[in-house]
């Protein structure tokens, strides 16, 4: 559990114009990511019902990228109001799952290759977060824990 302090140093900073646009911006890119994701699972339903491959993995990943999209966003919310826990979860998730999702995109005959493009579309939108999580306004509001 996180106490006072924690959240209270956090939201003084985060009253400034800059943490908040990068917040607007982080919220933005896990909105194309669930967006992007949400079109990966409406192909493979098409695809599945036009008769061509639609494996079962196809349809686990894309379902649970897409299921994983509202949390991530609650967590972005909840770091832009002050919670640190929150603010190292989106840090971490948003590093983590883009090298996973290509990862296993790599992995020959998983997948098909539309497959493997729509899901790293989905992972540039969690790249964008990465990056903005790790810039100047968001580091400058969340100093790093001791």
């Amino acid at each position: 559990m996180e106490n006072a302090s924690d959240i209270t140093t956090a939201t003084a900073h985060l009253g400034d114009a800059h943490p908040q646009g990068a917040f607007t911006t982080v919220k933005k890119c896990i909105t194309l990511f669930g967006a992007v994701s949400a079109i990966v699972l409406g192909v493979v339903a098409v695809m599945a019902f036009i008769g061509h491959e639609a494996t079962s993995f196809m349809w686990i990943r894309a379902g649970i990228l897409l299921a994983v999209t509202p949390l991530i966003y609650r967590m972005t919310v909840r770091a832009s109001e002050g919670s640190y826990k929150a603010f190292d979860r989106v840090r971490t998730l948003s590093t983590i799952m883009p090298v996973a999702i290509i990862s296993v995109d790599l992995i020959p005959g998983l997948c098909p290759a539309w497959y493997a493009l729509l899901q790293g579309l989905s992972a540039l939108a969690l790249i964008g977060v990465a990056f903005i999580t790790r810039g100047s306004a968001l580091r400058a509001a969340f100093p790093e824990k001791k």
